[in-house]
């Protein structure tokens, strides 16, 4: 293994490591309050993550550039997958969302799986330059995050379409295409928080508050504003959360960083984020030092969608966006995001070892 894979696989498992000891510290009490299991998160946390060192490990031996011929068939799984979660039966519908799939042996999400072979087609298909392919792309593009809109999980079809823009435009695409999209993108943002009165009852939360009189102030951005506030320079200490007893919501998923801001400080989540900005840097080194197309552009996109959902959760958590319902990938609780993360990571240290 390459030094910059290593180092990749390294921070990847600092990162779920931490997670699973925030989870063991935070979940207790709303563990066995609510499922009568004061370990249940952790416990499943822990497979999954066992789990996903595994396959990471594994598919790290397998050659990239396997995946090219592989890339529309995984795609086109992927998107059945996301029309099954609307069969009752197999679908699970979970506080109004029909997100996941309920195989027996597991829980799956599908719109985790189609970040990674959506990653993977247009990295096969944009590596071919071609002419005239901007309305092929737009209509790939609103075909796989319509059906990740409606289940509905708007931040998540964010971050596709974002990773997906950002992989277009590393082919070579023209700036005209990318303004047309970015401008594309944001109306269309606008328009699906205008039709539902939950996201615009967020984004007028956002917009309105005072971080200086936070009586006003949301109950979730309150509680995590109290959170951030009461952790300081050092933190609480490990332990000593007071929002975990139940107070801030989503402390197990979205809201995890801001338990352990909590508990760690600014220090601690200082370096958590630097976590994440070392596996970015690297993570595009590695791409950019790859020899074929392919492989940069595959490489390229299994880092952006880590990253932006990294950021896209780290700034809803600090306030700087709206509130939006995405896990802090490697720590939040979820078997689904962490395992295809850990997938991420192996394809990417597979790519690591054929770079120059």
């Amino acid at each position: 293994m390459k030094k910059s894979g290593l180092l990749v696989f390294l921070t990847s498992v600092t990162l779920s490591l931490i997670g699973i000891f925030i989870l063991y510290e935070s979940s207790t009490y709303t563990a066995l309050l609510s499922i009568g299991d004061k370990y249940y998160f952790v416990k499943n946390q822990a497979i999954w993550f066992i789990l996903g060192v595994v396959l990471c490990l594994i598919i790290s031996k397998i050659n990239y550039k396997n995946y090219y011929k592989l890339a529309l068939p995984l795609l086109l799984g992927s998107l059945f997958l996301l029309i099954l979660v609307f069969f009752p039966g197999i679908g699970l519908k979970l506080k109004g969302a029909h997100r996941w799939l309920n195989l027996g042996f597991i829980v799956l999400q599908p719109s985790e799986v189609l970040k990674i072979t959506l990653t993977v087609y247009l990295a096969a298909w944009l590596s071919e330059r071609e002419k005239g392919r901007l309305m092929a792309f737009l209509m790939l593009l609103l075909l796989s995050i319509l059906l990740v809109v409606i289940e509905p999980d708007l931040g998540t079809a964010f971050i596709i379409a974002a990773t997906a823009t950002i992989v277009y435009f590393l082919s070579g695409a023209p700036i005209r295409d990318m303004i047309f999209i970015a401008l594309l993108l944001t109306g269309s943002i606008f328009a699906l928080i205008k039709i539902a009165p939950y996201r615009l009852e967020r984004l007028l939360a956002f917009q309105n508050f005072d971080s200086k009189n936070l009586s006003s102030a949301p109950y979730h951005i309150k509680q995590i504003l109290i959170a951030l506030g009461s952790g300081g320079l050092a933190g609480l200490g490990f332990g000593n959360s007071i929002q975990k007893y139940a107070y801030l919501p989503e402390s197990t998923t979205d809201s995890i960083f801001s338990i352990f801001a909590e508990e760690a400080g600014f220090v601690g989540a200082s370096a958590l984020i630097g976590c994440f900005i070392v596996l970015t840097i690297i993570g595009f080194y590695i791409a950019q030092n790859t020899k074929d197309t392919f492989g940069k552009l595959l490489g390229a996109g299994i880092v952006s969608f880590i990253s932006i959902q990294a950021f896209v959760n780290l700034a809803s958590q600090v306030i700087l966006v709206p509130l939006v319902g995405v896990p802090l990938p490697f720590v939040s609780y979820g078997g689904s995001s962490l395992i295809i993360n850990f997938i991420a990571i192996g394809i990417l240290l597979n790519i690591a070892r054929h770079k120059t």
